[in-house]
């Protein structure tokens, strides 16, 4: 087998000659200044946009990057605004609908680290057979992938729906939040499939390169929950008023849409990943690639949301009011760093195929790029929302303590946002490589051993309150970024096979 163009000598010393070009050029005078930057901007746009078919392994870096960058940040940016418009129209429902959807979340969080850590098994594998020109062993892993998604979601969904109310009460829920929110949390839980289907097909076409199909999955559903949620919260026309129970029913319906999008787009065959009929059978090779990717992958995860199960229980024992404040500042703040986590998708996308390409020192390079865009983009987010955050968390609630915890918390939490922009993208990359094993470490040392400890001990201890838990939660992920950084410049994620 010849060796991937891009992985040829000649082809990187082009690749990284256009790369000073264009970096020469924007240090010299800005894209916004540059007539020729920007006749190659907004072509680069609609062609990023409307799906990619060029090898990102053979682009110069700064094209890969931006082509991949580009719709996944605009995906996570639809899903930054459902976060927003979801606890916007829960809010207007009271304290304990609000603490409900808070106390839900926590208890999805062993869904989300079985859906995240499965993806990076399945990014990772995919992104490596798209790398070394092997499309079919990457439809391969991907039909693998959703058996074992289709498995772990039935036991995790009859389970969770079954149990709700009890694993509300266990989290600290008061009686008006249980009264409120079970079935809320019943309708959640069991309709987690779609949301592990969602995670698992769309890592598959991230690690593809095929961001742009998943950008348009994500504006479908989350577009669907938009329209929906205030429809069945309320009550509009024929149908009835729902409460909370209805953004539950509005977010299955929407995540349901986009699993069916996602599905078809398999069968069509219009992108880089394509899955035949002679796809679908079992193979173990591939599965035992994934799992063994993805057990560290899960682990991590869990390690890293159920610390935040931890942080919600100490607030808990402040009162809902607390519970309530902190959930509107985390969806604020989700705002913000979801377009991020875009960014960081893209460097893992690219760590993956540039390894499989045989070209690890262009994989660094595109995190540091992909890191700096960051910094500069969540640094300035991070500014506004200290500066902003009473009259940000005021659009969501009029009720002066729960504004009061929710404020605070957002601008605590903010203060690290440049620190965040790193460690979310190496911390992406260590997975695009399939280090799952690493962050893994990170995670346990910083958040169970770090963040948990010290929010208990400034909120309860040291008599601090909430905003002692906040600040553990900046401390934890500054940490995270430091260490990531550290570790990712000795390089030994280079050197594992997937």
């Amino acid at each position: 087998m010849t060796a991937p163009e891009s992985g040829t000598t000649e082809n990187r010393h082009q690749n990284r000659h256009e790369d000073r070009q264009e970096d020469r050029h924007e240090g010299k005078r800005g894209p916004s200044h540059d007539p020729a930057a920007r006749e190659r901007f907004w072509p680069l746009v609609r062609e990023a946009m409307g799906g990619s078919r060029r090898d990102l392994t053979a682009l110069p870096l700064g094209r890969a990057v931006f082509l991949l960058a580009i719709p996944m940040v605009i995906e996570m940016i639809g899903e930054s605004l459902f976060a927003v418009a979801d606890i916007f129209w829960v809010s207007k429902l009271g304290a304990d609908a609000m603490a409900a959807v808070g106390l839900t979340e926590s208890l999805l969080t062993v869904m989300y680290a079985v859906s995240v850590g499965l993806s990076m098994g399945v990014g990772a594998l995919v992104a490596r057979r798209i790398g070394g020109k092997d499309p079919s062993g990457a439809a391969r892993a991907t039909v693998q992938a959703i058996l074992i998604g289709l498995v772990l979601a039935a036991i995790i969904g009859v389970t969770g729906a079954l149990a709700a109310p009890r694993l509300l009460a266990l989290m600290g829920a008061s009686p008006g939040v249980l009264r409120t929110g079970s079935t809320f949390a019943r309708t959640m839980l069991g309709g987690c499939v779609t949301v592990v289907l969602l995670f698992l097909i769309n890592a598959a076409f991230r690690g593809a390169g095929d961001a742009a199909i998943t950008m348009r999955t994500l504006w479908l559903a989350n577009g669907i929950n938009i329209l929906l949620g205030p429809v069945m919260v309320f009550g509009v026309g024929p149908m009835p008023r729902l409460g909370v129970t209805g953004a539950a029913v509005a977010t299955t319906i929407g995540r349901g849409t986009g699993v069916l999008f996602l599905l078809w787009s398999l069968y069509r065959g219009k992108g880089r990943l394509v899955v035949r009929r002679d796809h679908l059978r079992v193979d173990p090779e591939a599965l035992r690639t994934i799992f063994r990717v993805a057990r560290t992958g899960v682990v991590q995860m869990l390690i890293g949301m159920t610390s935040w199960v931890g942080l919600v229980r100490i607030l808990a024992t402040f009162g809902s009011a607390a519970v309530a404040g902190y959930t509107v500042a985390i969806r604020v703040i989700l705002f913000a760093l979801l377009p991020s986590w875009g960014l960081g998708n893209a460097a893992a996308t690219l760590v993956g195929q540039n390894l499989g390409a045989g070209n690890p020192g262009r994989a660094e390079q595109a995190v540091w790029r992909a890191a700096l865009y960051n910094l500069f983009f969540l640094g300035t987010v991070g500014l506004l929302f200290v500066l902003l955050s009473t009259r940000i968390v005021h659009l969501f609630t009029d009720d002066p303590v729960v504004a009061s915890y929710g404020s605070r918390c957002l601008w605590i939490v903010a203060v690290g946002f440049a620190f965040y922009a790193y460690g979310m993208v190496v911390s992406q990359a260590f997975n695009g490589a399939g280090d799952t094993l690493t962050p893994t470490l990170i995670n346990l040392g910083c958040f169970w051993l770090g963040e948990l400890p010290l929010a208990y001990t400034l909120s309860r201890l040291l008599g601090f309150g909430p905003p002692g838990a906040f600040a553990a939660i900046t401390a934890a992920f500054s940490a995270v970024a430091v260490v990531s950084v550290l570790l990712f410049r000795r390089g030994g994620w280079k050197r594992v096979k997937v």
